[in-house]
This record gives C-alpha cells, structure tokens and sequence, in this order.
C-alpha cells in the first residue's frame, strides 16, 4: 500500500530528479515566444519580401518617380509620385511627340562622370529609395516632353511665338500658363535615334534648350529613356492619367519613332 501511494503521489508530481524537459532547439525564441516574438519574425520576412517584390516590380514594370522642380508645371507639380511604365517602348514601340518621358541624362544633359566617385552604400541606398519613390531621383535622371523625334525638323519660333515641327505650329495647350513656347530661338534636325524634350513650364525648365552647344546638342538618345510617365498616383487629390497632348496630327514628318534608322 505504501509504494502504491508513493507511486500515485510520484506520478502527479513534477519530474524526478535528473530528468530534463524537452529543450527547444531555439532558445531565444522560446521566450519571445510569449511575447509575440514569432509574430515580429513573420512581419519582418513579410516585409522584406514585399520590398524585394516592389523593388523588382520597379526595377522592370512601373516605377515611382518623384518630381523635385516645377519644370513640368501644370502638367507635374512638386511633390507628384508619377508612375512611369517601362514597358511603354520595350516592345518595338518609341516614344513619340507629346509623350511625357524619363530618361537618365548621362552624357546628354550631365556629364559621363557625373556622380563618380560618392560613398556606394548611401547611393545604393538612395537608389533603392528613390526606385520606391520615397527619396528624390538620381541627380542623372529627368522628365520632359518629347518635342521632336528622330527625323523631325524643330524651329522656335514662326511670327505668331509658335515652335514648328516639320513646317506645322504646335498648338501646346500643356504649356504654364503665360510661359511662351521659347524665349531663345533654334532650329534643330533631331537625329535618328534621338529626342529633342522640353518641359512645359518653359521658364523653368533646362531642357534640350541648355545643352545646344554641349556634345550632342541637347539630344537625348532613345536608349537612355527609362519609361513614359502615364500616371500620377500620389497625393490622391491629383489621381489621374499624365496624357501625351501629342501633336501627332499637327507635325507629320518623319513618323512616330526616335528609332535607329
């Protein structure tokens, strides 16, 4: 009787002497555990993983870009998050008159080796940012309005203030208001393979205007075109379509393209 209660009494007691509980094979997390430590882990992968997604959703779909000057005003403001579709011209299609583009200025706009020579993790850092929409943009990279493709001839300006392409006046409803189309006078054979951008609020816009002397004339090669600005998703009080304001009909010349010939 006595071993029985001893038995019965050892049974619903804690673990004898020399005997172990089962460990778990992570530590550490056994105490978050009751904190909500696995919780946090979860959100943490969770989160990375949705960075890497929108990283390489903008690195080759749509990417937010974040406009910094008044250049493109009314059009773009300041503070605008513009989603620029990068497959816009990655099948066989070029920009064309009246399209709103991003492009990456190197060698046109800013010299080769703009930028060299900076502290690589804060770049890499600010180039992630920036891919996000949440820091301002490469100092390399703009937005303008294509004026005149490969092929074309653009002149500024007739006897009514207008830029001509091909012979025609562009009729530029896009343009600030009380800004004339251009305040220094040029006549430009846009090359195959190239663009010839302006921005819409000419006043404040150093587009392919500032570079007529430079190597290249101000002209921005197809290739260096990162994508077509088409929408505007942030704030939410100017949603909407960018729109080309294309001058198709008004300047036909030499088609639609910047393409190689």
């Amino acid at each position: 009787m006595d071993t029985e209660a001893e038995l019965t009494r050892r049974g619903h007691s804690s673990p004898a002497q020399g005997e172990e509980r089962p460990r778990s094979a992570f530590p550490g997390l056994r105490g978050m555990r009751g904190v909500g430590g696995l919780t946090w882990l979860r959100a943490g992968l969770l989160g990375v993983v949705c960075t890497v997604f929108l990283l390489l959703l903008s690195n080759f779909v749509v990417q937010p870009f974040l406009i910094p000057s008044r250049s493109m005003e009314p059009t773009l403001k300041v503070g605008d998050r513009v989603l620029v579709n990068k497959t816009a011209y990655r099948f066989g299609d070029r920009p064309k008159r009246g399209d709103v583009v991003v492009f990456d200025g190197t060698g046109s706009f800013v010299p080769e080796h703009a930028g060299a020579g900076g502290n690589a993790v804060g770049e890499a850092l600010h180039g992630a940012a920036s891919a996000l929409g949440l820091a301002e943009p490469s100092d390399t990279d703009f937005v303008k309005r294509v004026v005149g493709v490969g092929g074309d001839d653009v002149v500024c300006c007739d006897a009514g203030g207008r830029i001509k392409v091909n012979g025609v006046p562009l009729d530029e409803p896009y343009l600030y208001p009380g800004d004339t189309p251009s305040k220094v006078p040029f006549r430009i054979a846009v090359p195959l393979g190239a663009l010839w951008v302006m921005g819409d609020h000419r006043s404040q816009s150093r587009d392919s205007r500032d570079h007529l002397g430079e190597p290249g004339g101000g002209m921005v090669p197809v290739e260096k075109v990162i994508g077509r600005a088409d929408w505007i998703g942030w704030p939410v009080t100017r949603w909407g379509g960018v729109g080309s304001g294309s001058t198709e009909g008004a300047a036909p010349g030499a088609g639609t393209g910047g393409g190689h010939g």
